[in-house]
This record gives structure tokens, C-alpha cells and sequence, in this order.
């Protein structure tokens, strides 16, 4: 394919797009990974500066090529053939080290690689770089002490969200197909809101965390940051299903007939009960562009058959996260484990260790030393639980008494923080904390200013019942088709050559 058109082709290319040039003969997945690395090499660590990419794969380019003569003989080995992924840095790769962006795992090489990555491995896709994140994904703006502040390519000034920033930077930037994140609290949705993504937050269980580095096993999953619910979709297919070092994955209903894909529907708001959660809009004048945002969208949802139900419901999801969620009650006994079974690959085995070795960024400090304090022992630990439990039975009640298909609301109050300031204002913490499955979608931009000339991303969120992932994909590929709020950053555009 000429150079300058493989500019213009791939830029926002999905899977589909892709896998036709392939059987045109248009392109090859060596000269697909070729072209992200360009990408990366000109604009991650140049020009603007994204710093996200941690380490390119260094055998992206062998797989690729090995990939390409499969193809010839064979077709496309999986659903994924030829597709670069990104993939967030706590998720392990036996071929590449895993430092949950920490210098205290600076090293650390994996003995095999996660559920997930050999999923998407078998699927045809090429691992083709580790990326930031904020570091053990502790909190929301995508700083680390491996690799340092990842920046939002809409808006400079700004973070990318987070804790998987790394992930949603790269993505929006063009620098792989898709992207991995992981979800405690809001760290899938957060990135794909700030960054004019989708982003799949699947019911707990239904994605192995084996190999991934935990912070909360009640409450971590993985999922996909994609450029569009169709991908995100295709991407959730391979890394779903049942894993016996996972107990949880047992849960999952009976592995269903057909894929998911068969969700993708775009009259899919077409009668759908949406109730707005009228108690995570903001009501000061910062919140203002966000809620004129998310209500033209709203308005979207009517009018592609959509029936929207006003909820006077008041849940406060900044309370969820100070008084029902447990991530930081379980964060040191799921770090010592999962640092205990390195062994000898890591030169620490536990979350005191950490701390006393002083390598980790010091905004995770006042964290990191508060989970070493806490017990999931001790009766708040419990008290939590029960909060947690009564959260779930709440919401599956208000779905029952309104015969709701969906819950939506913004995911954030307001825009995404500036660089050195603190996430504020996060919805997402309604699913984490219940455990239910939720998506959140491009939502459109913000009035564009000399920082960011095209507006900052807002990303509207649904949530739907335990195990309905069906409906929330029909819910958000119908919207995503009949609105079309995404546009690639500015501040990364095709390359001349």
C-alpha cells in the first residue's frame, strides 16, 4: 500500500477495515505493525510528548512477519490476525517484564503470561507494547515511577484519566488497534471517557485476572479500550471465559452459542428503558458543559426510540468509594500474594517492602501506606461487605421497580483534571463497587480552547445487570452508531510519510 494512504486507511481503522486490506492485498501485518511504530516513534516520546508506551515489543515485527506467512497458506489464524494490541503494564507477559508502573518491579519478568494475553495470542494478535498506567493502578491520573505523567493527546494540559491512561492515550493516539485496561474503581472507563474511547467494564467474572497484578479481588477486572464498541465487542470475545486459576470465572452463565458480536445491533436503543441517574449530574457552574453534553445525548437516545426515565434515586458515588468500596482494605493481601508467587524474579515480596524501598512514585504514598494499615480482618472490612451487598440489591431494585433495561449518567462531572491535580467527581465507582457490567461511550467534546483545540472528550456511561452483557452492547452500539461522537486527537495527525 503507498505510504500516504496507509496513513489515511489506517488512521481509526477497526479490525474489519483490516482484515479486508489484508485479503485485498492492500496491507500486511508487518507493514500494520511497521506503521504504529512510526506512530509511537513520532509522537510518544516527540512532538507532543504523550509518554505512554513503557517498551515496544522487541519481536512485534518477527511475529508480524511470521503472522504474514500463515496468512498466505492458511488465511487468518483468529479473529484477531495481524491486530497490534497495548497492552497495560500489570497485565503479564512471560516475553516482556511487568512492572505495574513501579521501579520497585523494574525487571521483573513473568514466568508465563496472563489468561487474557494468551488469549488474544491464540486469537492472532501481536502484543506490541506494555504501556503507563498509574503505578499498581491506585488511582486515576496515569503517573508512575517507571516511566512518569502519561498526557491526554486532546488537551496537553491534561491527564488521560486513569489508572489504564496508558492504555487510553495510546489508543486514542493511533499508536496500536486496541488496548487492554483494568477496572477497580473507574480505571477502564475513566481513559475511555477522557480520551473519546469506548470503554468495557464486563460483569466480575466473566474475565480472568489470572496473571494480572491485583489490587482488589472483589472488585478488579480487565477489559477492552477500543475506538469503537464494535472492536471493544470483538476484543471482549476472545478474553472471556472460564479459567480454573480464577474462581470467580466459574460464576459466568453457560459459555453462550455464538459471540457476542451478534449484540451489535444499531436500532439497539430501539424500546430500551434507560433510567438517568439524576444524582450524578453535577449543579455548579463546572459542571455546566458536561450536562449540556450528556443532555443533547439524552435527547439522541429518544430520538433513536430510546425511553428514558427520569430517577430522583440519590446515590452518592463519591460515598461509594469512601464507604462501600474494598479496594484498599484487599490491596495488601492481594499485592503479597501475587508478589510472593514472583519469588526470586522480584526483589520485593510484599506491600511493606515497597514502601520501605522507596521506589514508587510519591503520589501513591499516602495509599500505599494507608493499605498497609488496613485488615480484611477487621470489622469495617465486614461492615464494607455488607454496604457492598446492599448497594447490589438497591440497584437491581430500582431496575425492578421502573423495569429498567440500563442505568446512564455521565461518567465524570466534570472534564478530565489537569496535570498535577487529583481526579474529581468519578461516576464509575456504581459498577466496580456492585460488580454489574458497564460501558462508556464517546459522548462528544467540550468547547475547544487554545489547549485543546478540539474540546476535551466526554464519555457517557451505561450500566446494566449482573451477566447482561447482551444489553449493554445493543444499548451501546446502537447509541454509539446513531450519534458518532468520536474524532481523533489534533494534537497526533497522520504522518506525511
Amino acid at each position: 500500500m503507498d505510504e500516504s494512504l496507509k496513513n489515511n486507511k489506517i488512521i481509526e481503522a477497526t479490525i474489519e477495515n483490516i482484515h479486508r486490506f489484508m485479503e485485498e492485498g492492500e496491507i500486511t501485518s508487518r507493514e500494520l505493525v511497521e506503521f504504529y511504530i512510526k506512530r509511537i516513534e513520532a509522537y510518544d516520546q516527540k512532538g507532543p510528548k504523550i509518554n505512554a508506551v513503557i517498551k515496544i515489543n522487541p519481536n512485534a515485527l518477527k511475529i508480524a512477519k511470521d503472522l504474514d506467512e500463515k496468512y498466505k497458506t492458511s488465511g487468518l489464524t483468529g479473529p484477531l490476525h495481524g491486530i497490534p494490541v497495548l497492552l497495560k503494564d500489570n497485565v503479564d507477559t512471560k516475553d516482556m517484564e511487568t512492572t505495574a508502573g513501579s521501579l520497585s518491579l523494574e525487571g521483573v519478568l513473568p514466568e508465563d503470561d496472563a489468561f487474557i494475553t494468551k488469549r488474544m495470542k491464540e486469537a492472532g494478535a501481536i502484543i506490541l507494547a506494555k504501556v503507563n498506567l498509574h503505578e499498581f493502578a491506585i488511582w486515576g491520573e496515569t503517573v508512575s515511577s517507571i516511566l512518569g505523567q502519561t498526557i491526554n493527546p486532546y488537551d496537553l494540559s491534561r491527564t488521560p484519566g486513569g489508572s489504564s491512561g496508558g492504555t487510553g492515550a495510546s489508543v486514542a493516539s493511533n499508536f496500536g488497534m486496541m488496548g487492554i485496561g483494568t477496572d477497580t474503581i473507574n480505571s477502564v472507563r475513566s481513559p475511555a471517557s477522557a480520551c473519546s474511547l469506548v470503554g468495557f467494564r464486563p460483569t466480575v467474572g466473566l474475565v480472568s485476572r489470572t496473571g494480572i497484578v491485583p489490587y482488589s479481588f472483589t472488585q478488579d477486572t480487565a477489559g477492552p479500550i477500543c475506538r469503537t464498541v464494535e472492536d471493544a465487542v470483538k476484543l471482549l470475545d476472545v478474553i472471556s471465559g472460564y479459567d480454573p486459576k480464577d474462581s470467580l470465572t466459574a460464576k459466568a452463565p453457560k459459555k453462550r452459542t455464538g459471540s457476542y458480536v451478534q449484540y451489535l445491533k444499531k436500532d439497539g436503543l430501539k424500546k430500551k428503558r434507560i433510567g438517568v441517574l439524576r444524582s450524578f449530574f453535577g449543579k455548579e457552574k463546572v459542571h455546566e458543559e458536561v450536562n449540556e453534553l450528556i443532555s443533547e445525548r439524552l435527547e439522541d437516545i429518544r430520538k433513536f426510540g430510546g425511553v428514558l426515565v427520569d430517577l430522583e434515586e440519590s446515590i452518592d458515588a463519591d460515598q461509594l468509594v469512601q464507604e462501600i468500596s474494598v479496594h484498599l482494605y484487599e490491596l495488601k493481601r492481594d499485592l503479597n500474594k501475587h508478589l510472593e508467587n514472583l519469588g526470586e524474579r522480584s526483589k520485593v515480596q510484599s506491600l511493606s517492602e515497597i514502601i520501605e524501598s522507596g521506589k514508587f512514585h510519591k503520589g501513591i504514598e499516602e495509599n500505599i501506606k494507608t493499605a498497609q494499615g488496613l485488615s480484611t480482618d477487621s470489622p469495617e472490612y465486614q461492615m464494607r461487605l455488607q454496604k457492598r451487598l446492599q448497594l447490589r440489591n438497591r440497584v437491581v431494585e430500582i431496575m425492578g421497580k421502573y423495569d429498567l433495561d440500563a442505568i446512564v449518567y455521565p461518567h465524570q462531572k466534570r472534564p478530565v483534571v489537569k496535570v498535577g491535580e487529583s481526579q474529581v467527581e468519578r461516576n464509575g465507582a456504581i459498577g466496580s463497587v456492585t460488580g454489574f457490567p458497564s460501558c462508556v461511550v464517546p459522548g462528544g467534546f467540550t468547547q475547544a480552547k487554545t489547549e485543546a483545540p478540539g474540546g476535551i472528550p466526554v464519555g457517557i456511561e451505561f450500566l446494566t445487570r449482573e451477566w447482561d452483557e447482551a444489553t449493554l452492547i445493543e444499548i451501546a452500539y446502537g447509541f454509539e452508531q446513531n450519534t458518532l461522537c468520536r474524532m481523533p486527537p489534533m494534537n497526533v495527525p497522520a504522518l506525511d510519510s
